[in-house]
């Protein structure tokens, strides 16, 4: 069975953020590029099977189901609403980060 993937506005900003600092501050615009196809990629292949990822340690977002799957040097947290079959891509935190204060920093 397959799931839409949808991406919050939140995520989307997180994304605009990461490709900002890595093309401008880093200037490496062929590698935001890259880092850009490769996250869609994999968020994309979250219409299968998207409870393969474990589900966060932290409450209350365990509880709430939220999940979250490394990619490269981020961590992409997502919902799947599994009656409603969708996978909603709720923040993209870069790995080093503090992700407890990112995660409460993420819209409910």
């Amino acid at each position: 069975m397959t799931y839409a993937v949808k991406i919050t506005d939140y995520a989307i900003g997180q994304m605009q953020a990461a490709m900002t600092y890595i093309s401008k501050v880093l200037q490496e615009p062929a590698v935001a590029r890259k880092w850009l196809a490769a996250l869609k990629q994999e968020i994309s292949g979250l219409s299968t099977m998207p409870l393969r990822f474990p589900l966060v340690e932290e409450e209350p977002w365990r509880i709430s189901g939220v999940r979250k799957m490394p990619v490269g040097n981020f961590i992409v947290y997502y919902w799947p609403d599994e009656p409603a079959k969708i996978v909603w891509v709720t923040a993209v935190i870069y790995g080093r980060r503090d992700q407890l204060a990112a995660l409460r920093n993420m819209p409910q």
